[in-house]
């Protein structure tokens, strides 16, 4: 079996396995609009939808990210059983995933005063769970498909061969915006959707899109998905048992 074969395999699993654990979490926060639903039901649509969805993000993300130089390395030689120094890796994504839950913290209190994470009263123990979807999924959809469909795009626009700083960039800025503005429909269970929740959805998610991106870039998938379980982890969790 083929080494992109495996790694497809691998992250799909994962990313369904990652759907089932944030569905406690979403039945708590939109309770009220899916209280219509029967519970099995409710679950065998998500499962199915996130089966179908990640499938085709890691199947299409691995292909294109392949063409233009994006690599998942951990994985890959985890798989083709080499050797690679991964502490470095595994240092830089906590203590930027670290960072950026500090950023999006203080924003949050002191800039924006929403404190929404705060505001769910969502169980720990339920947060903890959606943590790995975020982590997995969502770094599966946002930087493995959708960066590199658009540093693909731009290329294929202005017809060149190699990606630079410049189209790089670009692609992870405008995923950051969408990483973003994907946020609000949780948002929208607890608060009102105003032009300032939007600004701090964009905001504040996109400062982790940025960072996740560019380690995508830098050091592969695995390094923005443990990035992205840290801040969340963080925001999640180890805010909560502070302050609430």
């Amino acid at each position: 079996m083929k080494t992109r074969t495996k790694t497809f395999l691998i992250l799909w699993i994962l990313a369904i396995i990652s759907t089932i654990l944030i569905l406690p979490y979403i039945f708590n926060v939109q309770a009220e609009a899916l209280k219509k639903i029967s519970l099995p039901l409710l679950i065998l649509i998500a499962i199915s939808q996130g089966a179908v969805t990640f499938g085709i993000a890691a199947f299409f993300g691995l292909i294109l990210a392949e063409k233009i130089g994006f690599k998942l390395p951990l994985l890959t030689s985890w798989i083709e059983h080499k050797k690679i120094k991964y502490r470095g890796i595994l240092l830089l994504s906590i203590i930027l995933g670290l960072i950026v839950g500090i950023i999006i913290f203080v924003l949050d209190k002191f800039v924006f005063q929403q404190s929404i994470t705060l505001n769910m009263g969502v169980p720990l123990w339920q947060g903890f769970l959606a943590c790995f979807y975020g982590g997995i999924a969502e770094e599966i959809l946002m930087r493995l498909l959708l960066m590199s469909l658009f540093v693909f795009i731009i290329l294929k626009i202005f017809r060149r061969k190699e990606k630079n700083s410049l189209i790089v960039w670009i692609s992870i800025i405008l995923v950051a915006i969408l990483f973003g503005l994907g946020h609000l429909p949780i948002t929208s269970a607890v608060v009102s959707i105003t032009p300032i929740v939007i600004l701090r959805a964009v905001v504040l998610n996109g400062i982790g899109g940025i960072v996740f991106g560019w380690l995508y870039w830098k050091k592969g998938l695995e390094s923005a998905i443990i990035s992205h379980f840290v801040t969340d982890i963080f925001i999640q969790i180890i805010i909560p048992l502070f302050l609430r």
